[in-house]
């Protein structure tokens, strides 16, 4: 192969990325909210989570970019692991939308001659539409004319490679099959893109560069390469997001495997179906069969077995937040015998009294706590109460003494109190930084009385009753005098509401906080 045509090759796949950045980045401007909606929505069941993770692929021509964003949703709590990973099986299938266009828009006719137009048209559009929304779809619609353009080149390339005497030697070597899946393999890894890979080597062996087997081989690696842009995306992220960079891994490398190990059976039945469906007998066509219907079958046989792998994988990158979020005493065994039961209940309640203690002292104590590292904390201990109250519903209140009746009643009502107490300890933080800022003025001395009050309530020492006694005036000084200040112009209206906002909420935490340390005898008993 010449120096030419080597340039001329990677020109063509320079142009192909640009072209798929080009029109995933204007297609997911152009649908906005939309996409993310759709995803968000269409995965309340597993079948429902494949098909929107199918759709939305072909849509934005990127496997990947639907993969973090679902990571994205994982991250935020948005999406549960089980449905996660049926968007991410269904985004495989999606992603062989690729090797169609690249088969049969691709080499059906003279593709210089639609570039151009359709290029133009884009740019015009990009440059001259008023709407933001319109300007996406024009530079989307260029990048559908780039693609065109770089397919040409990398058609020209390897059609003109294939005549050369490397390439006869090439075909004339029996190399095994996995060779040129690492080739695939490698080719994503380094282009970040499955599709720019698949591209090349559907047009290697529609060029006569590559046969057939050895062509599919490369197409199950570049599926298996695409798995990287989620192993990257992973990097800090939360052990949910982790578990589905794993589970992506792990759909690809098994469907792969299958496909490889099959590889001749698969290929006479992509031969077979091409007849059937009266499709054009082209090497091109065969790949883009082959690519389908073995993401479809993986998908197919995966898909079922989602819950199960969620729970495997569940077990996996456990952080400490998620271990305190698990219970240690509450046994299902334990239902029948509700002394057994109540007494367990005893035992989380504890824990859970500690950890809503150690969330509180950490807000009002840790000088380089922000609130981002506060709420993984927060949502434990939420888990951790949750599981409490199912664990009480379990509990056949008919077959209990009046008196366990009455201990699991102050149960429920604790978590309620422990509930509404840590999730506003986010006020905490704020209340201490207003702290901060009004220091040297006229309410230095009651906002630090204030603060002083919350911290003492940790106290497992405190009497609750004299301590709302105490707290109450003082808070009303701080309102007062902070409307004060609001009205003088001292300070601004909407820093002094948000001050206020969180004085409020810190006094609500400080009276659910009391209560539930009142009831603490009681329920841990």
């Amino acid at each position: 192969m010449t120096t030419a045509l080597v340039f001329q090759g990677l020109g063509g796949l320079a142009l192909f990325l640009l072209a798929m950045q080009m029109m995933t980045n204007g297609l997911k401007a152009f649908a906005g909210p939309q996409l993310r909606n759709l995803l968000g929505n269409w995965t309340r069941t597993p079948l429902r989570g494949l098909a929107a993770g199918a759709l939305i692929t072909a849509v934005v021509q990127s496997s990947g970019a639907v993969t973090v964003a679902t990571i994205g949703f994982v991250n935020a709590g948005l999406l549960s692991l089980k449905h996660a990973l049926s968007v991410v099986f269904g985004s495989n299938v999606g992603t062989t939308m690729t090797g169609w266009l690249v088969s049969l828009v691709g080499f059906g006719f003279n593709v210089e001659r639609v570039a151009l137009p359709i290029l133009t048209a884009g740019v015009a559009m990009k440059l001259m539409a008023g709407s933001h929304r319109l300007q996406s779809l024009g530079e989307s619609l260029a990048g559908f004319g780039l693609f065109f353009l770089g397919l040409g080149l990398l058609q020209s390339t390897f059609g003109s490679a294939a005549q050369g005497s490397e390439a006869q030697a090439l075909l004339a070597n029996s190399y095994h099959p996995l060779v040129f899946l690492g080739i695939g393999f490698g080719l994503t890894v380094v282009t970040q893109s499955s599709s720019a890979a698949l591209a090349m080597v559907l047009t290697a062996a529609a060029g006569g560069l590559l046969q057939l087997e050895s062509a599919a081989a490369a197409v199950i690696g570049a599926n298996l390469g695409s798995t990287s842009t989620a192993a990257f995306a992973t990097v800090g992220a939360t052990a949910n997001a982790r578990r589905l960079a794993v589970g992506h891994i792990g759909f690809n490398a098994v469907t792969g495997l299958i496909a490889l190990v099959m590889l001749p059976a698969m290929l006479w039945l992509v031969n077979a179906l091409a007849r059937w469906l009266m499709l054009e007998a082209s090497p091109a066509i065969s790949l883009a069969l082959f690519h389908t219907l073995f993401n479809i079958f993986g998908a197919a046989m995966m898909l079922p077995f989602a819950p199960r792998i969620a729970h495997y994988l569940g077990r996996l990158f456990r952080s400490a937040e998620e271990d305190n979020a698990r219970p240690r005493h509450l046994d299902d065994t334990l239902v029948s015998t509700p002394e057994l039961a109540v007494s367990a209940l005893g035992q989380e309640m504890k824990r859970l009294y500690g950890l809503v203690n150690g969330v509180l002292r950490a807000a009002l104590h840790r000088e380089d706590l922000k609130p981002a590292l506060l709420t993984p904390q927060i949502e434990s201990c939420q888990q951790l109460n949750q599981a409490i109250t199912d664990y009480v519903a379990k509990v056949r209140a008919e077959k209990l003494p009046d008196d366990l009746v009455e201990q699991l009643t102050w149960v429920v009502r604790t978590c309620r109190y422990l509930s509404d107490a840590v999730t506003l300890a986010g006020h905490l933080l704020a209340v201490r930084s207003a702290g901060q800022e009004l220091a040297g003025g006229p309410l230095a001395a009651d906002m630090k009385h204030f603060i002083d009050l919350l911290a003492a309530a940790m106290d497992p020492h405190t009497v609750p009753e004299q301590l709302l006694d105490e707290a109450e005036p003082v808070y009303q000084a701080l309102k007062a005098g902070l409307l004060n200040l609001m009205v003088r112009r001292a300070v601004s209206i909407p820093q002094g509401e948000a001050v206020l906002d969180d004085l409020s909420a810190s006094r609500r935490l400080l009276h659910q906080w009391l209560k539930a340390t009142r009831l603490r005898p009681q329920v841990t008993r």
